[in-house]
C-alpha cells in the first residue's frame, strides 16, 4: 500500500503574540510542525511527505526528518488549494487508489498508533475517513448575538480531527469539483461528502489537540512528555 502525506503550512500569520507563525513555535525543543512530521515519517509505506508553504516562509528550510522524504512546495490562499498544490505535484507518480494522508500542521500530538488504526480500518472503504472523537461537552446553537436558540443533540456529534485518509483519484476529484463549484470545504471529509460520499470517523485519541492558543502549546508540551 503506497501512502502519500499532505501537511498544508501554508499560513503566515502571526499568532500567539508571537514572530513567528505557530506551526515554527519551539515546542519541546523543536517547530511544531516538526512534531507533526515526524509522527508521519514513523509510518511504515509512506512515499514522501509533501508540505505546501507560503512564498515568504523562510523557516522550512531547517526542516528535515528521517524515514520519509520531505517536499516543500508553494502553498495556497486557502487550505484546499493547498491541498490540491500537492496533489498535483505527485500526480505523475500517485495511483488512484494509493491513500493519501492530510495533517494538520499544528497536530503535534497525534498518536502513530491511531493513525495506523485509521489506515486500517478505512483499507475496505469506498473512499476513506478520518480521525476523531465523540463531542463530551453540550453543543449550544447561537444567533448573531451570541444568544442560545437550542441545545443541540451531541450523541450522533464528532469532533473532527486530522490525519484524513482518502484515494488519491477521488480526493483530487472531490477537490477540483469543490473548485470549479465554488463549494467552501473546511477539511478533506467536508469536499468528499460534497461529492455524494460518506467518509467513516474512526475514533482516535482525544488529546489528539489542534494549537490554537498559547495554552495550546503548554498543554501539548504535556501530552507530549507523557508520550
Amino acid at each position: 500500500m503506497t501512502i502519500w502525506a499532505i501537511v498544508p503550512a501554508a499560513g503566515i500569520g502571526l499568532r500567539l503574540g508571537s514572530t513567528i507563525p505557530k506551526q515554527y513555535l519551539p515546542l519541546r525543543g523543536k517547530p511544531v510542525l516538526l512534531h507533526s512530521l515526524e509522527k508521519l515519517a514513523a509510518l511504515e509505506g509512506v512515499a514522501s511527505i509533501v508540505v505546501p508553504v507560503h512564498s515568504e516562509d523562510r523557516w522550512h528550510t531547517a526542516l528535515s526528518v528521517e524515514g520519509a522524504g520531505l517536499e516543500f512546495i508553494a502553498g495556497g490562499d486557502e487550505r484546499q488549494f493547498s491541498v490540491l498544490n500537492a496533489l498535483h505535484h505527485i500526480a505523475d507518480r500517485a495511483a488512484a487508489d494509493d491513500w493519501v494522508l492530510v495533517h494538520d500542521a499544528v497536530r503535534p500530538c497525534v498518536l502513530v498508533a491511531d493513525i495506523r488504526n485509521l489506515l486500517q480500518a478505512v483499507s475496505q472503504h469506498d473512499c476513506g475517513g478520518l480521525l476523531g472523537a465523540p463531542v463530551v461537552s453540550t453543543l449550544k446553537r447561537v444567533d448573531g448575538n451570541k444568544l442560545v436558540q437550542e441545545t443541540l443533540d451531541r450523541k450522533d456529534c464528532w469532533q473532527a480531527y486530522t490525519p484524513q485518509a482518502f484515494r488519491y483519484g477521488l480526493l483530487t476529484q472531490a477537490l477540483e469539483a469543490a473548485v470549479t463549484n465554488n463549494v467552501a470545504v473546511t477539511d478533506e471529509a467536508s469536499a468528499l461528502e460534497s461529492a455524494g460520499f460518506q467518509p467513516m470517523l474512526v475514533e482516535g485519541d482525544h488529546l489528539n489537540i489542534k494549537i490554537t492558543h498559547e495554552s495550546d502549546l503548554l498543554l501539548a508540551a504535556m501530552i507530549l512528555q507523557q508520550q
